[in-house]
Formats: C-alpha cells, sequence, structure tokens
C-alpha cells in the first residue's frame, strides 16, 4: 500500500504538474505527501565551482550570488506548495491522523538535492519526480540517484499532469532482476488496475517471454486481470513500440532501471533513456 509519497518542491515552473500528479496517486491511497525543498549549500557549490584556484574574493562574490538565487528558488518553491494546499484543499499534518484523504507536509534540508532526495526517499512509499530539463525542475543527477539509491519506486509523470491514476499498466519485462523488483513495487498499482499487459519487446521470443508468461500466473493469483504480448521492433525501435502500446491504452508504464554506478555506467543510456525523454505516459521505475 502507498501511505507516504516524497515530492521534490524546486520552485521551478514544472513543479504544479508534478504536485498535480503525485496528488492524483494520494488520493487513490488516501496518502500523505511530503514535499521536500533542498536548499542549495552555497559554500560547498561555490568551492566546487572555483575549483581552479580563483581568489577570495572572486569565491565571496560567487556564494553570495549563489545564495541570492537558492532563496530565491526556496521561496517560490514554498509559494507554490502554499497555493497547491490551498486550491487543493490538502490538510496540512506533520504526522498521520485517523482524518480520511491525502494530506501534505513541507520539509526543507539545506545541502545537496541529489543527496537529500535519495536520502528522504527511502523512508517512502514512493518518490514521484519530474523529467530533468536543461533548467527546470529536478536534476538529472537527482532523478539518477534517486533511482539508483533510494530503494525505493519513482514515478516519473509525463509533461500534462495526471487527473487520475490509469487503469491501465504494461508491465516491460525482460529476465532481470530490475524487471521483478519493478513489478513488485507496482502492486499497489497493479491490485486496483483493471488490465495489466507484461509486454516483451525482441526479434524473437526467449527467455523474457517465458518469465513473463509465470509471472502472468502470479498475478492471476493475486486475482489481477493480467496477460502477456509479444511485440518485434520492426521499423521503430524497442523503447517506441512500448510506447505506442502504452500510450494507445493510456497505461502506466512500469520498468526496471538499469544501470550501476557514474563509474561505471550512466544509468540514462539506451532503452531507459528513450523511455524517460520520450514517454507521454507515467513511468514507475524501479532499480
Amino acid at each position: 500500500m502507498i501511505k507516504a509519497i516524497l515530492v521534490p518542491a524546486t520552485g521551478s515552473n514544472t513543479d504544479n504538474n508534478v504536485f498535480a500528479s503525485a496528488l492524483a496517486v494520494a488520493r487513490v491511497f488516501d496518502a500523505h505527501l511530503d514535499f521536500l525543498h533542498v536548499h542549495a549549500d552555497a559554500p560547498a557549490m561555490a568551492a566546487t565551482m572555483a575549483a581552479d584556484g580563483s581568489g577570495a574574493a572572486m569565491v565571496t562574490g560567487l556564494i553570495e550570488r549563489i545564495e541570492e538565487d537558492a532563496r530565491g528558488r526556496e521561496e517560490a518553491a514554498k509559494q507554490l506548495f502554499r497555493r497547491f494546499c490551498e486550491r487543493e484543499q490538502l490538510a496540512i499534518a506533520d504526522n498521520p491522523s485517523s482524518r480520511p484523504g491525502p494530506s501534505a507536509g513541507w520539509l526543507r534540508h539545506p545541502g545537496d538535492e541529489a543527496y537529500w532526495v535519495a536520502e528522504y526517499g527511502r523512508s517512502v512509499d514512493l518518490l514521484a519526480i519530474g523529467r530533468p530539463t536543461q533548467d527546470q525542475g529536478v536534476s538529472v543527477d537527482t532523478v539518477e540517484t534517486a533511482l539508483l539509491s533510494s530503494g525505493r519506486p519513482v514515478l516519473i509523470p509525463p509533461a500534462t499532469p495526471l487527473t487520475a491514476v490509469p487503469e491501465t499498466v504494461v508491465i516491460a519485462w525482460k529476465a532481470a532482476p530490475e524487471a521483478a523488483r519493478a513489478a513488485t513495487a507496482a502492486m499497489p498499482f497493479l491490485m486496483r488496475a483493471k488490465q495489466v499487459l507484461i509486454v516483451t519487446v525482441a526479434e524473437e521470443r526467449g527467455l523474457s517471454d517465458t518469465e513473463g508468461a509465470r509471472l502472468m500466473t502470479s498475478l492471476q493469483w493475486h486475482g489481477i486481470n493480467a496477460s502477456t504480448r509479444h511485440l518485434r521492433p520492426e521499423r521503430l525501435g524497442a523503447a517506441d513500440t512500448l510506447l505506442a502500446v502504452a500510450k494507445e491504452q493510456r497505461a502506466l508504464v512500469v520498468m526496471g532501471a538499469y544501470g550501476h554506478s557514474r563509474m561505471r555506467e550512466w544509468i540514462f543510456g539506451g532503452f531507459t533513456r528513450h523511455v524517460l525523454r520520450g514517454a507521454e505516459v507515467p513511468v514507475l521505475m524501479m532499480h
């Protein structure tokens, strides 16, 4: 069951869309939303940016500029949070109560965004994080660290905010532990779905199809309406083939996030990166 959701609050124009999508999930599960703003550590950032040996006066000026920008972002994030809660009539709560319906809370922590999003994320059931862009929302590093280090599923909403949780779920299946963990993490969504499609995309049938059939049987034991579908990428790539089916079904995509460490493999390489950039549907990922 999903009862606690973490939502980064960045103070950018993308926040409202992410907030709305997270609330759509919270309404289904009567969950609590924690909105986390990480205030940039100006001295640490300035030290990194001035690692070329710039003079003390230059570093001091850089710290002041970073801190001024950080204060502006924090105030913008607070205002967006307050207006969102007022508009949606969200109850503000720091602790669980018997009151039905979703609630919200504000968290603030100084430091590195990627580190603290993952740190707070370990204590919740789900993270809802917007797609990274060049100058809006969370950084690529924050999404990567949340996926690799939180140990929790991460919901990446589409650009158009969710108004309801999709009733169809597409599981992007392959014979890998990441896919298995993603399917387990998605059980609250699978249990309420009207249709679950276990999709494998490959030129030839193989082990993933056999394991997909076993997963289908396992989900059916839970009373889930699950079926399998094998797709050939043909003219489209594997990711586009999967996304085309998910878009047609207006589905939530559930998939493993594949990667190891920044030194060995960038997590947004290949299939994963393409889905994150091109998906017009919500994606639930788990490493």
